[in-house]
């Protein structure tokens, strides 16, 4: 991970908006660095879908803080949180590529 970046985030967004958007890429990282409770994870991604409900856009976003984290991804998180849920693990972390 780097140590210092910005996330990418859209100025249009309402403060609300941008603090749901803030808060899902804190959970992305938690995911990498600590390891999250799958369920909170993905009660949290619904919240993001209601601020960005494109794909497209959600892949932007995704390629924009996979390249300024050092490779963290929103999708590989989700991926894996969902299995995690499937399997009814109770925290679930990715290693850092």
């Amino acid at each position: 991970m780097k140590e210092s970046y910005n996330y990418p985030l859209d100025p249009y967004w309402t403060k609300k908006e941008l603090m749901i958007v803030i808060e899902m890429w804190n959970l992305v990282e938690a995911v990498y660095e600590k390891g999250i409770s799958p369920q909170a994870f993905l009660a949290h991604y619904r919240r993001f879908k209601e601020v960005v409900p494109s794909i497209g856009e959600e892949k932007k976003l995704d390629k924009e803080f996979k390249e300024v984290s050092g490779g963290y991804s929103l999708y590989q998180a989700k991926k894996a949180c969902l299995a995690a849920e499937k399997e009814g693990d109770a925290c679930v972390r990715l290693e850092e590529r």
